[in-house]
């Protein structure tokens, strides 16, 4: 009892606080939601980043390929200079400078073979959704297996802008190696690469390197046997054109201004 007679209640310490089990388990069920909900996003991000990624490798594709036609910027175009007409060359051989394959070896004289990506980073025309080793094997032309497995290889290239089916007058039909001159360069809608499925071009046991859809071609690319398309970005596959643009379609051959068709003159 205090001076003036009346009591003080003693104050009790607080009781420790704490969890439920009820708040327990809604505080893990919240989390589970916000994760659930993150996953999908952060996947397309990641997605979306990939495919941005390949998007400029094939932009780089385009754009080095751009050069190489050009009669007044081109490099080294290896055999083709000595083996060709003036001014003109081969895609097959701007494939092999891209990869150092062939008479581009650049790997040493005592190297029979060589795995991309190497220490130094080099490692051309890759997408970034395939991921395994490529070995490139010297004295070898890239159409006849200097670069492999089928499944490593990212990008095919217009089969017909390689070896074009044509039909003469008595109606026999045939495929001849062809050269290109930098005018192929005016026509901007003609597909050049593109993502290819490398694992099913190795199944039907075919090169992916060169691919095309069968059109009208009643031979050599009938029965889509050069046809492996690859949608490995969210359902879609990416182009590259003649125009150094690149588009991102799940529907590849629904474009009637696209040049599937394209036949070079011989």
């Amino acid at each position: 009892m205090n001076l003036n007679g009346s009591s003080r209640r003693r104050s009790e310490p607080p009781t420790a606080g704490g969890y439920t089990l009820v708040e327990l388990l809604a505080t893990i069920a919240i989390i589970a939601l916000l994760i659930g909900l993150m996953i999908p996003a952060l996947s397309g991000s990641i997605t979306a980043a990939r495919a941005f990624k390949c998007q400029m490798a094939l932009r780089s594709v385009a754009f080095d390929f751009t050069i190489f036609a050009d009669d007044d910027l081109h490099g080294d175009r290896g055999d083709d200079t000595r083996y060709l007409p003036s001014r003109r060359f081969r895609l097959e051989t701007f494939l092999e400078s891209q990869y150092r394959v062939d008479e581009f070896w650049a790997w040493g004289s005592n190297v029979n073979s060589y795995t991309l990506p190497d220490a130094g980073g080099y490692d051309p025309l890759r997408c970034s959704e395939v991921r395994s080793d490529i070995v490139l094997r010297r004295s070898t032309p890239c159409s006849s297996g200097a670069v492999g497995p089928p499944a490593s290889v990212s990008y095919g290239f217009n089969a017909r802008l390689h070896r074009p089916e044509y039909t003469n007058a008595a109606g026999q039909v045939f495929a001849p190696l062809i050269s290109l001159r930098s005018d192929i360069l005016d026509h901007a809608q003609i597909p050049l690469a593109w993502d290819v499925d490398g694992r099913e071009a190795g199944r039907r046991g075919a090169e992916p390197i060169f691919s095309a859809p069968t059109l009208d071609s009643t031979q050599v690319f009938a029965n889509d046997r050069m046809w492996y398309p690859s949608m490995r970005h969210g359902g879609v596959m990416q182009i590259a054109f003649m125009g150094g643009h690149v588009v991102a379609t799940s529907r590849p051959l629904d474009q009637s201004q696209w040049r599937w068709d394209f036949t070079p003159q011989r």
